[in-house]
């Protein structure tokens, strides 16, 4: 019963499992599609961005296909317990949703266009799940670095609010909030970074609504063969 509440409650400070002070396991050094590092140094002029859809598999994949992309990793944020596991975060005792960082060179890519692929890859309206996966883990998300970030975040979220339920959806569920201290970005185990280069055939909820979002006048990125 315990476990059936939090896969649909987000837990307090008090609920939350204690976690511990560093990574409990290694996270490897490259992206094994794009080639660069993980977790850094990233050159100058790249900037971050940290986004929650759903199922961190395909939605990792999502945007390393897209030019301007530099690397991508996958872990946890916007719960409470530090530096937790993946079974952790799936018990909903940990608060986090799953999440993808995104470390793109804005020259090439702007964010308003990750923004895009963003909305246009989930239902953003489910709340604490994503398709056939419920849970905590599962709620969409944007966690921003910087105040022209969050701007842009909230605008476009305004702007597909309306266009979803001009087409029959229910009112946008997605979080937007600073990814300041108080929302850090664990990276997940090795296992889950780049799953779906390494399991091609493996499992991927991700799937959009089939309704544009129409985010700025900023074309929706360009993909390409990895």
């Amino acid at each position: 019963m315990l476990f059936s509440r939090f896969k649909t409650h987000l837990p307090t400070p008090d609920e939350a499992l204690e976690g511990r002070p560093e990574l409990p396991f290694a996270v490897p050094d490259r992206h094994t599609v794009l080639g660069n590092p993980l977790l850094g140094p990233y050159p100058d002029g790249l900037e971050i961005a940290d986004f929650g859809l759903g199922c961190f598999w395909g939605a990792e994949r999502k945007f390393w296909q897209a030019k301007g992309v530099w690397t991508t990793l996958v872990g946890y944020q916007g719960g409470h317990t530090p530096h937790p596991t993946y079974e952790e975060v799936c018990s909903g005792h940990t608060g986090h949703t799953e999440a993808v960082r995104v470390v793109y060179d804005p020259a090439v890519i702007p964010y308003t266009a990750l923004l895009k692929l963003f909305w246009e890859s989930h239902d953003p309206t489910q709340g604490f799940r994503q398709g056939n996966d419920v849970g905590t883990q599962y709620r969409s998300a944007i966690y921003t670095h910087s105040p022209a970030q969050q701007q842009a975040a909230e605008a476009s979220r305004d702007a597909y609010r309306t266009v979803l339920q001009n087409s029959g959806y229910a009112d946008i569920t997605t979080e937007i909030l600073p990814a300041d201290g108080s929302r850090p970005f664990y990276p997940a185990e090795g296992y889950h970074q780049q799953y779906l280069d390494k399991n091609p055939a493996g499992y991927c909820g991700i799937g959009g609504t089939g309704v544009s979002c129409p985010v700025g006048v900023a074309p929706a990125p360009e993909v390409t063969e990895q």
